[in-house]
């Protein structure tokens, strides 16, 4: 499950003035950071690359996450549960989203706003699944993170 996704980042250029810092590949793998910041406010001074490789340490980094997700045909992720709010675009194929009263098909152009309940994926579907999802620091929901 490799590939790479073209990732354009504008920022301050050596002359102080608005341009492109970035314009490359960043391999894909199950899940990519595309950007993190790691507190809000984000700093957007500087041009230094800010995609280190994803871990669940970013959830929960005080920043900001920027992430691809690709989720293959039969796989189901495990339960769990953020002090997040992440907002999550379907780009291609369809996930079940699982919460503990039922179940929802979000499919490609769906978009999906999760407050940090407890929650699992998972494809039933024949073809690769593909999402974004950016993820901000939030009080817990319920009993909190699980991760």
């Amino acid at each position: 499950m490799s590939g790479a996704i073209r990732r354009v980042v504008s920022g301050p250029g050596a002359s102080g003035k608005s341009a492109v810092i970035f314009d490359d590949q960043v391999p894909i793998g199950q899940v990519a950071t595309i950007w993190h910041t790691p507190a809000l406010p984000a700093v957007n001074a500087g041009a230094d690359d800010s995609a280190p490789s994803y871990t669940t340490e970013l959830l929960h980094s005080g920043g900001s996450l920027f992430m691809l997700v690709r989720m293959p045909p039969g796989v189901e992720a495990f339960w769990h549960a953020t002090d997040t709010i992440d907002y999550i675009t379907m780009i291609s194929g369809s996930v079940t989203l699982m919460l503990e009263e039922g179940e929802v098909l979000l499919r490609a152009g769906d978009v999906f706003i999760d407050r940090g309940v407890i929650h699992a994926w998972r494809n039933d579907g024949t073809e690769m699944a593909v999402y974004t999802c950016v993820i901000l620091p939030a009080e817990p929901a319920g009993a909190g993170r699980t991760i």
